[in-house]
């Protein structure tokens, strides 16, 4: 580059007026950067301060392992200084109290559930002068526990008005005894067909079918063995289920004659299908072998004489049963059917001294039942029911009602609609008209009945 003559610049004015603002935009321009250099350097220190803190921190910060040493360290000593501050004097050896990890007592008690079920009725025959009666049918204490993860235990006692009380139920499951079988030991209502399985307290109506009473006894059968439910491989889209039982004799209507003790056998086969999303279909077959050998027997004049011979007592069912219930309106809509049919073939020895016989009886019910609303069940049943005719079934001290009469071709028929108002799930009403007629057995009757059911408890008018 060539340099300007110094002369040149000093002799003019106009040069020498630039020259002052390049002087002066010079020195600004070396202040900041002057600025900057320090401030630089100022942030240079501060950072470096602060590595050096944060690097003392790291020196002194606990890690992990001790951090969680000293929380615990905390605690123990924040327990100690608990128990030093509720200390009591040592028990004597004799009151030491040993605790386990495992349930409490209290967890180990049974689940208590009670149900009450009051009867009013007034009715009419034309046999009889009496024509209504008030009374607690009866009082039941249920009683249910799992005793171990294999095991559950359920018992009832039923107590009656004038004080006695009987064992409804008592017995306990073993799950999964055999592959796909649970086994029940004790004693329990038997699972012939679908409502002798049923206490009363949970009926649809207020008795049990007349067929049922009839062929079985009043309160059904109920006796005391061993039973193994056996779920059944699928057959297509449809469940099943084998039920097979070995009993003693307890049931003094089907069995008064048995001295041996022979066991009686039983076995019910249930079939289910689910028809669509919002009704299913149910049948089973039943039957029930057992023998007497014990007879009484008119030879002559009173009184009647005691002959042995081993007899079998066969009893054969068939039940059905279909639920429509729509699923998004299950609480308010219902329609249900069902029905059963029972057989009795017996061997006896004739109490008018003609040598062995047979008696033959059968019955059936049917009835139908709808929700009318969330708390309503409207419902009516049909009763039929033919026992045998026998020349010799009203020999004095062995009568062989109801199982047969000597009139010709006697039946007896009955129907009882009902309503059901559930006043919560705690307590429920029953109003029922039963009417029964026929021929050769009791009189035509009209029965009006009230019922009352009330239940406290977690397991509230259970069936079984």
């Amino acid at each position: 580059m060539t340099a300007i003559p110094a002369v040149c610049l000093a002799g003019d004015p106009n040069n020498a007026a630039g020259d002052n603002k390049l002087t002066e935009l010079t020195s600004l321009v070396l202040q900041l950067q002057q600025q900057m250099l320090d401030m630089q350097q100022m942030h240079k220190q501060e950072i470096d301060s602060l590595k050096a803190e944060i690097a003392e921190l790291r020196k002194t910060q606990p890690t992990p392992e001790q951090q969680a040493q000293d929380e615990a360290d905390s605690l123990r000593a924040f327990a100690e200084s608990l128990v030093e501050e509720e200390a009591e004097p040592a028990k004597k050896p004799e009151e030491t109290v040993f605790k386990s990890g495992q349930l409490s007592l209290q967890k180990l008690n049974p689940e208590i559930s009670v149900s009450g079920d009051f009867l009013a009725h007034y009715g009419r025959r034309d046999d009889t002068r009496r024509r209504g009666d008030i009374f607690m049918r009866g009082l039941e204490l249920s009683f249910q526990s799992y005793l171990d993860p294999f095991s559950r235990m359920k018992a009832t006692a039923h107590m009656h008005e004038d004080g006695e009380v009987h064992l409804e139920e008592a017995y306990f499951t073993r799950f999964s005894f055999l592959k796909n079988a649970n086994l029940d030991i004790g004693k329990f209502r038997q699972q012939f067909g679908v409502v002798n399985r049923w206490h009363e307290d949970a009926l649809d109506q207020v008795q049990y079918p007349l067929a049922l009473r009839s062929i079985l006894g009043d309160e059904g059968i109920a006796q005391t063995g061993f039973s193994l439910d056996w779920a059944l491989p699928m057959w297509g889209n449809t469940c099943q289920a084998l039920t097979l039982q070995v009993t003693g004799t307890n049931n003094e209507h089907l069995f008064p004659g048995d001295t041996r003790g022979n066991p009686n056998f039983l076995f019910h086969y249930k079939n289910y299908r689910d028809l669509s999303r919002d009704s299913y279909l149910e049948f089973g077959l039943s039957g029930l072998l057992g023998w007497n050998d014990e007879w009484p027997v008119l030879r002559g004049a009173l009184p009647l004489q005691t002959d042995h011979q081993t007899m079998g007592t066969q009893v054969f069912g068939a039940d059905v049963s279909y639920l429509w219930e729509p699923a998004d309106q299950a609480l308010y809509r219902n329609f249900e059917w069902r029905s059963e049919v029972y057989v009795l073939d017996r061997d006896i020895l004739a109490p008018d001294n003609s040598g062995p016989d047979n008696l033959k009886a059968w019955g059936a019910y049917s009835y139908i039942q709808s929700k009318m609303a969330r708390d309503l069940d409207v419902g009516v049943r049909l009763d039929y029911y033919k026992p045998d005719s026998k020349s010799y079934a009203n020999v004095t001290g062995a009568s062989l009602a109801p199982l047969a009469y000597t009139s010709g071709n006697p039946h007896r028929w009955q129907i009882c609609p009902y309503l059901t108002w559930w006043q919560s799930e705690f307590v429920k009403y029953r109003w029922e008209y039963d009417y029964a007629w026929g021929r050769g057995m009791e009189n035509p009757e009209h029965i009006l009945w009230f019922q009352a059911i009330f239940a406290a408890g977690p397991h509230k008018h259970e069936r079984y």
